[in-house]
């Protein structure tokens, strides 16, 4: 909360008292970060349950400086007669001969009485304004009875700072915001993560100019040539990938652990669109379709989400993609192995279905018009809609209705940190009019939101909750996926973390019934982030602690492992173009025999286009230095003893998943990392 500060010299009046001061000892902790420093005057006014101090200057008697990076200050606060406990902090630093930045991290007050009080704060404070902070025990509204107009009026000033915005219709509503600068300084990236980002691209796109490929509308004419466009840009995957990207047993090891797990299910019919048969498939046998899917060893991977949407038209030249149908076997070895392919939805002459007994080239340019579907299904559905797009509803929506003081702000607020700048430069470099993605790829187009729109109406709650989607999806006992076994570990021990802390502050089903913020929290979702779709499954409100512990583990679930498996591997899987084109330039083919080496590298994106997807792969896949694993709390906003123990155990536990995940993956040819803790972040923040 801020207001207009009073005059200068005004507040350096002491009330007339003619009884003895009573001191409140004051220290002050500036951050160790770059530019957390600040020369200007620092002004601090306590607030008690009793009385107000007046507002004071901070400042020694030998003029030192007090507040400049990592220092540690103290000072003495005097007020006529104790101001009864204290409940807030308000802080200014009026603008001496320039304005600013600084970044305490908290204040530590001691009352007369020998108590002492922590404020954490942990944010940017840019201008001049005065701004409020809370005592850090955490407290519900209704254990907070003597601050009622105290959190109203945060709350109220939030809502002016935190505003939604209707970005396109059918999609979740966003941050209104003019420019990057318009955002709150407490969401803001820090000043390292802005200058490595802006170098990471700037890098990656000058040596793309230097090689003469950014540019270029030239086709590829040897696959081998696609290897100099980022040439010391490789991962170990990435090396795995491009040797073995043509195999069926890796074309169906990605829909597991790949970048896309979200699509594959268990087949108990096959579509009435999908005319598969045992001849196609099983001719030698030594069994049959139905028996196999009776088994349950038949898998279906529907893109049916593209269907009939029009392509992307890129450089004047119209491209192309397609709702493709696949079908997958796991075999008696435990390989998922592709078993037929059909590149439409619509049955026709012209839609045949692919199958491994087809000539090399027919097979395979299947499997990459398949893999180019999966790679524009994942970037705007997976990953933008089901990560980036939700974590900023949750985020705005905390912003909204959930004062500091409050237990869930102090849980989730890790859970955002840099989630509306990543956005913001989302919006406006990748998927707006001349966004990279809007250029590059092929449901870039017109119909770009139409899909995001299709994607938000097809989306449920229980796609968002792991262990219900797997079960639904069937894929309970499917073999070597890493995804489900590491997504279930972690969200279970999110889960019990959640459940414990929330349980500290709710200690029955009625408290979470009239915490009217919380409420409100949960309104905004359902209003803002899945416009009010029923459909959806996702709550209006809270009936019950079990309820809001699994939306909460839900939320730091998306926010967290979800978004790191859908994202941390783009590079990997997508930094080799022919195993995840971002479009193709030629029509699918409609019959059999037609297709070759030639027209594969002519169907392929150009080499221009292949240089700039890679290139963004390479920044989305790349984390800033300053990211924070999963469970890292750097941020202190706990005080109470019991809730500190459980980030520490929370801790511990993610410390032995990683381990566990570690020791799976040495023998495996293709090691899964990307649901290790200690890769995961805390947050959407790149």
């Amino acid at each position: 909360m801020s207001h207009s500060p009073k005059d200068f010299w005004s507040n350096r009046i002491l009330p007339l008292s003619s009884g003895k001061m009573v001191d409140y000892e004051v220290t002050v902790f500036t951050a160790n970060i770059d530019y957390a420093g600040t020369l200007n005057n620092v002004y601090i006014k306590l607030v008690g349950t009793d009385k107000d101090s007046e507002r004071e200057l901070l400042m020694d008697y030998l003029r030192t400086w007090n507040f400049i990076r990592g220092a540690v200050s103290s000072f003495t606060v005097p007020c006529p007669v104790s101001i009864g406990k204290l409940i807030q902090i308000e802080l200014d630093k009026p603008r001496f001969f320039f304005e600013d930045n600084w970044f305490p991290k908290k204040v530590e007050v001691k009352s007369p009485e020998g108590d002492t009080y922590n404020f954490p704060i942990y944010r940017w404070i840019n201008d001049s304004e005065v701004h409020c902070f809370r005592e850090g025990t955490a407290l519900t509204a209704c254990k907070d009875p003597h601050s009622k107009r105290i959190r109203e009026l945060e709350i109220k000033q939030r809502e002016s700072d935190y505003c939604w915005h209707d970005h396109a219709e059918g999609l979740p509503h966003c941050m209104k915001a003019d420019s990057l600068f318009s955002l709150p300084s407490a969401v803001r990236f820090s000043y390292t993560k802005d200058i490595e980002l802006a170098f990471t691209l700037g890098t990656g796109l000058i040596e793309l100019k230097l090689e003469g490929v950014a540019d270029s509308v030239d086709d590829w004419t040897k696959i081998d040539d696609i290897k100099t466009v980022f040439p010391c840009r490789s991962t170990q995957i990435y090396d795995y990938v491009e040797e073995h990207w043509k195999e069926d047993a890796f074309f169906g090891y990605q829909f597991l652990n790949g970048v896309n797990p979200m699509l594959i299910r268990l087949c108990s019919a096959l579509p009435k669109n999908f005319p598969v048969t045992d001849e196609m498939v099983f001719s030698r046998g030594p069994c049959t379709l139905a028996e196999e899917i009776e088994k349950g060893n038949i898998f279906l991977c529907d893109f049916k989400l593209l269907d009939e949407l029009k392509a992307n038209i890129i450089k004047e030249k119209q491209q192309y993609m397609t709702a493709p149908l696949v079908l997958l076997h796991k075999t008696p070895d435990d390989e998922l192995m592709p078993l037929a392919i059909q590149l439409k939805q619509t049955l026709g002459e012209d839609n045949p279905i692919f199958l491994p007994t087809d000539s090399e080239y027919d097979w395979l340019m299947a499997k990459i018009f398949v893999r180019s579907a999966d790679f524009n299904l994942h970037q705007l559905n997976v990953h933008l809609l089901r990560t980036h797009l939700l974590a900023e509803v949750f985020t705005v929506s905390l912003m909204r209705n959930i004062p500091m003081v409050h237990p869930l702000h102090k849980l989730l607020l890790a859970h955002t940190w840099d989630t509306l700048e990543i956005n913001y430069l989302a919006r406006n470099q990748l998927i707006s009019k001349n966004g990279t993605y809007t250029e590059f790829a092929a449901a870039g187009g017109e119909d770009m939101m139409k899909l995001l729109e299709r994607s938000l109406s097809s989306l449920t709650y229980s796609s968002l909750c792991i262990p219900e989607d797997i079960t639904e999806r069937g894929l309970q006992t499917v073999p070597n996926f890493y995804y489900r076994d590491d997504g279930l570990e972690l969200w279970g021990i999110i889960q019990r973390f959640v459940e414990r802390m929330l349980k500290f502050y709710y200690n029955n089903d009625a408290e979470v019934k009239k915490d009217s913020e919380l409420q409100k929290w949960i309104s905004d979702i359902f209003e803002h982030g899945f416009l009010s779709k029923i459909s959806s499954g996702i709550p209006q409100r809270f009936n019950t602690v079990e309820e809001l512990v699994k939306f909460v583990t839900m939320v730091i679930f998306t926010c967290s492992g979800q978004h790191s498996a859908v994202n941390s591997g783009q590079y990997d899987y997508g930094g080799w173009m022919p195993n995840s084109p971002s479009t193709m330039q030629r029509p699918p083919p409609t019959r059999k025999g037609e297709t070759n080496q030639d027209t594969m590298l002519q169907t392929l994106p150009n080499k221009g286009v292949t240089a700039n997807a890679m290139a963004a792969l390479w920044l989305l896949s790349k984390s800033s230095s300053d990211y924070v694993p999963l469970g890292q709390y750097p941020e202190a906003h706990f005080n109470e003893t019991f809730p500190c123990e459980l980030i520490k155990h929370f801790q511990g536990m993610l410390q032995a998943l990683s381990a566990n995940i570690k020791i799976r993956n040495l023998p495996l040819k293709v090691p899964y990392t990307y649901m290790d803790p200690e890769i995961v972040e805390n947050s959407v923040a790149i």
